[in-house]
């Protein structure tokens, strides 16, 4: 079973990366300081940019459109158990992102936000189900109790199926000014992106790899590039995707997305060691206690920083022919690893 789940996840993995064509990169010489950013509709017209004002704004704009995104309704306890997890806070970060890289394409918020709602619908119904006793076990998330310890495992796993389908619903029938093809395109990615070949797949190669003790850094990068990779993937790519970007823009976004996706996890398996609860708003440490193999298990703790920090780099070259437009996504890779929680 061991040598299966291994050689199965390196073939994966290494057709994964022979899909990239080699490439070359010009480097920009930007300079990216504190400044106020003045227009949240607008792209940068000074090399100055405060992320801090940047996430700030659209959080703003994403947890008002969440807001009214999911209204009550009969059954109250699903619609309940729905928005309770939905609107529990958090990073925002998949919508950010996916509304940087529509405005990095040349659309505006308006056409993305429905599908930076549909993708924070998806990465909720995700964390429900991750939580269940089932797979990981949490009592703890975003610093509130999870949607099973309020509502029982049954409304939580009812709850999670509920926002996934609701995710598409929302983006068909809340974009406007989008041609229906873009739209098929979006849904696509979607549905790839939390399926068998997505998350799903992600999640079941985890589960069967717990507890092993040979595990390999390519199955690692396996599990990690679908269970969390895929659909920071498909945030960054969904929003150009709306306005109809080219295949190389579209390309450089997937490799730009890809390699902020390892980073994620990296961090956040560096952080399950380093962090308090208070700082995660989760519990601390289920890694180790579940013997779990993560990249401070294979690598070392700073090891793990350092390869996050080359992945961030490579990802910020796969932007260069951007300029300023991509500044905002620029910013959010260095985010990704500055991070506390």
């Amino acid at each position: 079973m061991n040598t299966k789940i291994s050689e199965q996840a390196i073939l994966n993995y290494e057709y994964y990366e022979t899909q990239e064509t080699s490439h070359e990169i010009k480097m920009i010489n930007a300079s990216v300081q504190s400044s106020t950013l003045k227009d949240t509709n607008n792209y940068l017209t000074e090399a100055t940019f405060n992320l801090s004002d940047y996430l700030a704004q659209r959080q703003e704009k994403v947890e008002a459109a969440l807001e009214s995104s999911i209204t009550s309704g009969y059954p109250e306890k699903l619609y309940e158990s729905m928005r309770y997890s939905l609107m529990a806070g958090g990073k925002r970060l998949r919508p950010i992102l996916c509304l940087a890289s529509c405005e990095l394409s040349g659309g505006v918020l308006e056409m993305a936000m429905p599908t930076a709602c549909a993708l924070e619908m998806l990465h909720t119904m995700s964390l429900m189900h991750d939580d269940l006793p089932a797979l990981d076990n949490d009592d703890y998330r975003r610093g509130k109790l999870t949607n099973h310890k309020i509502y029982g495992e049954n409304i939580a796993i009812l709850a999670g199926d509920a926002l996934l389908p609701y995710a598409f619903e929302y983006i068909v029938v809340q974009t406007k000014g989008v041609p229906a093809d873009r739209l098929l395109r979006v849904i696509a990615k979607l549905s790839h992106a939390v399926g068998a070949r997505g998350l799903a797949g992600g999640q079941v190669a985890d589960l069967e790899s717990e507890k092993l003790q040979n595990l390999d850094l390519a199955t690692l990068n396996f599990i990690h590039s679908h269970k969390t990779g895929a659909l920071l993937e498909a945030c960054v790519v969904s929003g150009a995707l709306l306005i109809g970007a080219n295949d190389e823009v579209l390309r450089r976004l997937s490799r730009y997305a890809r390699n902020i996706g390892l980073a994620f996890q990296i961090i956040d398996d560096v952080l399950d060691v380093t962090a308090t609860k208070e700082q995660l708003g989760k519990t601390p440490g289920k890694d180790e206690k579940a013997q779990k193999a993560t990249y401070p298990s294979l690598l070392g703790i700073n090891e793990s920083r350092y390869q996050a920090q080359k992945l961030i780099e490579e990802a910020k070259k796969e932007l260069a022919p951007f300029e300023k437009k991509a500044i905002p996504l620029i910013s959010l890779a260095d985010y990704i690893i500055t991070r506390t929680h």
